[in-house]
């Protein structure tokens, strides 16, 4: 994977941040989701230097080999204004002033609270498999708890890293094949799931979602914060975001002034399933500012 990628683990002073990179041109940051690491994009992003951009692919702070500081009562230091600003540090030392964003299911939520916090770095944004925690709390009925039960089991106290640790290979094999992932994604995954630490960190994630991230995202309303720049949706047709929701630009164009969508044919991973059409999509409209 990343054959023409190099390596670097950035000190954003709260945490350490393991980082991707390759390229030249305007920078494309690539956020991956639960509970994948970097090594999810690794079919999109050789796919993206073709088309003449610099391609970041951090792990996010407590995913794959990035650490963050200890958990909190108030799980702030895993919230996604905390991860937020390890991604605007690593830009900072890549000597990125503006970048390109994409953020996919709870990278997707990095990359929305980076957007509204510092609308001066990101050009353009693009989210995958997402709508505002917040939208999704709003909805919340016995369909969605039973179809996203994991969000509500994930935030429990203790229990989650109990059940997990017992076999984490086990916990996320359904959903992690090998075959599909490619194999070396898939060992990346299966060493990072065996870290009790990485697990806690990646339930904190969670935890933080449905407390201080949806308070966050409450506040963004009351103070009628929008996102500025243009947003990219992308989800996938078997997926169950739109069948739970309906079409997600209806609902993003409450926060956003520039939305456009597009139905990725592919599971929820898309970057491992479905990557040309991702670099495609990603390629087209990170490339209309040139």
């Amino acid at each position: 994977m990343f054959e023409q990628f190099q390596t670097t683990v950035v000190d954003t002073g709260a945490a350490s941040i393991f980082v991707r990179h390759a390229g030249s041109g305007p920078a494309v940051y690539l956020l991956h989701g639960h509970p994948r690491t970097s090594a999810t994009w690794h079919r999109v992003a050789p796919l993206l230097l073709e088309h003449g951009f610099s391609v970041v692919c951090p792990d996010l702070r407590g995913y794959g080999r990035s650490r963050g500081p200890a958990p909190q009562d108030d799980h702030a230091p895993h919230s996604k204004r905390a991860a937020a600003s390890d991604i605007r540090e690593v830009a900072r030392q890549l000597g990125h002033d503006r970048i390109l964003l994409a953020g996919h299911d709870r990278g997707s939520y990095v990359a929305m609270r980076l957007t509204l916090d510092h609308p001066d770095l990101v050009q353009r944004v693009a989210l995958m498999d997402c709508i505002p925690i917040t939208e999704h709390l709003r909805r919340t009925d016995a369909r969605f708890a039973t179809a996203w039960w994991h969000w509500f089991f994930f935030a429990q106290p203790d229990v989650p890293e109990r059940v997990i640790m017992a076999d984490p290979e086990a916990w996320y094999r359904p959903k992690a094949d090998p075959a599909t992932m490619g194999a070396a994604n898939h060992a990346e995954l299966m060493t990072a799931i065996r870290d009790p630490a990485t697990v806690r960190a990646m339930l904190e994630d969670y935890r933080a979602g449905l407390t201080i991230d949806a308070d966050d995202e409450r506040a963004d309303r009351a103070a009628g914060r929008r996102i500025e720049v243009p947003l990219c949706l992308m989800w996938s047709t078997r997926d169950d975001l739109e069948e739970l929701h309906g079409d997600p630009r209806l609902i993003w164009k409450d926060w956003a002034d520039d939305v456009e969508g597009h139905r990725i044919e592919s599971g929820h991973h898309m970057a491992e399933e479905a990557p040309r059409e991702v670099a495609d999509v990603l390629g087209e409209f990170f490339s209309r500012d040139r």
